[in-house]
């Protein structure tokens, strides 16, 4: 076999380090999201940004709840949809084989309105569930084809929806960010 088409060897110092690199780049991206950037380094966001549960956090439930247009949904139900998604992800690195496998993402998106109980009510399971993935990712030491994607496409996930509740918040007026 032509060198140029064998695939590449590594030593076990070298996937140890990869895998560091990994765990520690996952980690600041996910703290960046959750929690706005840890220091003067911002990969996703604007450095100085509160990060999503923060902002989350500064709405009440009214903002919430309300549709910047007809036909749109509600910074409510991008919350509940991306909470719906970490508590699957939390399942399977509890040690469910497949929780995707029932899942029914149209149910996440039917919770469009709350009052303000709700409204923090779902923004603290936000959070706590964010804390439980970052610990299982964390504490995870083997990734692989499927699990490193699966891991980063959270933050991808995150991110996207983040970007739609600022969206949101921006055709209803208010400071996003």
């Amino acid at each position: 076999m032509d060198d140029h088409f064998r695939p590449a060897r590594y030593s076990l110092g070298i996937m140890a380090d990869m895998q560091s690199t990994f765990h520690r780049a996952l980690q600041t991206l996910l703290t960046e999201l959750v929690d706005g950037p840890p220091g003067k380094e911002a990969f996703i966001l604007n450095p100085g940004d509160p990060g999503l549960i923060r902002q989350l956090e500064s709405i009440d439930a009214a903002a919430a709840s309300t549709r910047p247009m007809a036909g749109t949904t509600t910074v409510a139900a991008h919350a509940d949809h991306v909470l719906y998604g970490l508590t699957l992800l939390n399942r399977w690195a509890g040690g469910e084989a497949n929780p995707w496998a029932t899942a029914d993402w149209s149910a996440s998106w039917k919770r469009t309105t709350v009052n303000e109980t709700q409204w923090r009510d779902l923004v603290k399971r936000l959070r706590d569930a964010f804390a439980t993935w970052r610990t299982a990712v964390a504490n995870r030491t083997k990734w692989d084809d499927i699990t490193a994607p699966g891991a980063i496409s959270s933050a991808a996930h995150t991110a996207y929806h983040f970007g739609a509740i600022r969206q949101i918040l921006a055709a209803q007026g208010r400071h996003a960010g």
